[in-house]
């Protein structure tokens, strides 16, 4: 590792806190500093495939993302798919990782790299790769991201600090409620200061950041795309299901922003209300073909149409899963994360805890 580079893992309490959205965010203020960064994920925990080869996917984004070299780039040592925890817990795989871990960060050519580690504390810890074992074979100071749930998130990050212990270098606690954000300003922030836990951003929830594109949808419920199939990049952040009365039915629809509207392939009349109200798309059940008229009225408002072979209830249940757990992909969440982090995170001062000149 070159003598000048710094490192950072970033690390989360629970899966989908928003640790890639803080590397993304984190790495566009530091290029804004005029730092080099290059970017490395130990345990590659989502597993995917492209041209046949074994990737994690949130490497393959960030490395496209940020348009990195080669050699601003470390792949995973190992990875969580079916397979390889198999082969760990048979006795097959006896490799040293925490070994191998420790040469990670050779030849780092940039002023900064930015490690993506677990998505928990114990996360790794069968290939010897848990967020406290990384942090102190590769000797680099932990930022650890916290999704709000109450104040009394404080419990959880006073028990990583203790797990941690000088490794700790502060938090970034993500997706706080409107409701809840003078609280967290003037209660949490200060208190959890005073306990040894530095509060170096505090993110607003964002519709967005947790909203899926009709992209998604579509491959989640395995749609048919009978219209628009140009428009599968909006994004629709809220739910609405169409099975009362069309007066009820449009007084319901008016209250949504971005819907996806799911109704019965024949029930033409909730069909047509929803597309007079803020439906990004609409989905119809039971693989039943809907009026001409209302494709026509789809196609002029920009609406795409799906069409699934599942019911109603199924329906709802799998697209309802699905938001606040999609990873950061789309461009339009991109731009949102970078905004948050310019305006909310403490860039200065996490230099200055890095000894970087800020």
């Amino acid at each position: 590792m070159a003598k000048s580079a710094k490192s950072i893992l970033i690390s989360s309490l629970e899966p989908l806190s928003g640790k890639s959205g803080t590397v993304v965010g984190l790495a566009h203020l530091l290029r804004q500093k005029g730092l080099e960064i290059s970017y490395g994920k130990p345990v590659g925990n989502c597993p995917g495939y492209v041209d046949g080869q074994l990737v994690d996917e949130d490497v393959e984004f960030i490395r496209q993302l940020l348009e990195l070299s080669p050699e601003q780039l470390r792949l995973p040592l190992i990875y969580t798919d079916a397979d390889s925890v198999a082969k760990r817990l048979q006795g097959v795989d006896q490799q040293n990782y925490g070994n191998i871990l420790a040469g990670y960060l050779d030849r780092v050519n940039s002023d900064i790299i930015l490690l993506e580690g677990p998505g928990t504390l114990w996360e790794g810890s069968i290939f010897q790769l848990s967020m406290g074992e990384m942090a102190k074979i590769l000797q680099t100071p932990i930022l650890l991201v916290a999704r709000y749930s109450s104040p009394l998130i404080a419990e959880s990050l006073l028990k990583a600090r203790e797990e941690l212990n000088n490794q700790l270098l502060g938090v970034v606690i993500s997706d706080i409620p409107e409701d809840d954000w003078e609280e967290v300003q003037s209660l949490l922030k200060p208190y959890l200061s005073r306990q040894g836990v530095e509060v170096l951003g505090l993110l607003p929830a964002s519709k967005l950041l947790r909203s899926i594109s009709v992209r998604e949808i579509v491959h989640l419920l395995g749609a048919k795309v009978l219209c628009r199939p140009d428009r599968l990049d909006w994004m629709v952040e809220s739910l609405a299901i169409g099975a009362m009365n069309v007066n009820a039915a449009l007084e319901y629809f008016r209250k949504g922003e971005n819907m996806a509207v799911i109704t019965g392939g024949d029930r033409t009349d909730l069909q047509l209300a929803a597309l007079e109200t803020s439906t990004t798309c609409l989905i119809l059940t039971g693989s039943i073909s809907p009026d001409p008229l209302i494709l026509g009225r789809a196609e002029d408002l920009e609406v795409p149409i799906l069409s699934v072979n599942l019911d109603t209830l199924s329906t709802v249940e799998i697209v309802d899963q699905a938001f606040g757990k999609i990873r950061l992909q789309e461009q339009v969440k991109v731009a949102c994360i970078r905004e948050l982090m310019g305006e909310h995170f403490q860039i200065d001062r996490l230099l200055e805890k890095l000894t970087i000149g800020a």
